[in-house]
């Protein structure tokens, strides 16, 4: 049963190191520190800690917008900031279209024009007659 068994462990010999080969407990790190860039950026480092700061924000709005009706309405005009009555003209709306077509289904056929010659069924354009300017719509 002697020979059977391994031989002790202080009796086995290290292999000799082949030439040009430097073992592993002789090796040292590389003086001029790593040869390519970390991996990953460095984390950014928060801002030093600064006293709260109080901002007072104050607006004011102030409103520009003059009601318009179906008439002439006296108004500062939003283009040339002259003070003016505006120039009025009545154009046909969907309605209009929508009540001349009633009356041509109910058999009402000449009162067709009716509604067309109604500023009441009409929305009235504004314009400033200084510049000729857009100004706005009174819808009826």
């Amino acid at each position: 049963m002697d020979s059977k068994q391994p031989p002790p462990y202080n009796t086995i010999q290290q292999p000799q190191p082949q030439p040009g080969y430097i073992p592993a407990q002789t090796y040292q790190p590389y003086p001029s520190g790593p040869t390519q860039p970390p991996l990953y950026p460095p984390m950014p480092q928060p801002p030093p800690a600064q006293p709260p700061q109080t901002v007072i924000i104050q607006t004011t709005t102030t409103s520009n917008l003059t009601p318009i009706g179906s008439g002439p309405t006296r108004i500062r005009c939003p283009s040339c900031h002259a003070d003016v009555v505006t120039t009025v003209k009545s154009t046909p709306s969907g309605r209009t279209h929508c009540w001349a077509l009633i009356l041509c289904l109910f058999v009402c056929w000449p009162c067709v024009c009716l509604p067309y010659c109604m500023d009441s069924c009409q929305n009235a354009d504004h314009s400033c007659p200084n510049c000729g300017s857009y100004i706005g719509t009174f819808e009826n």
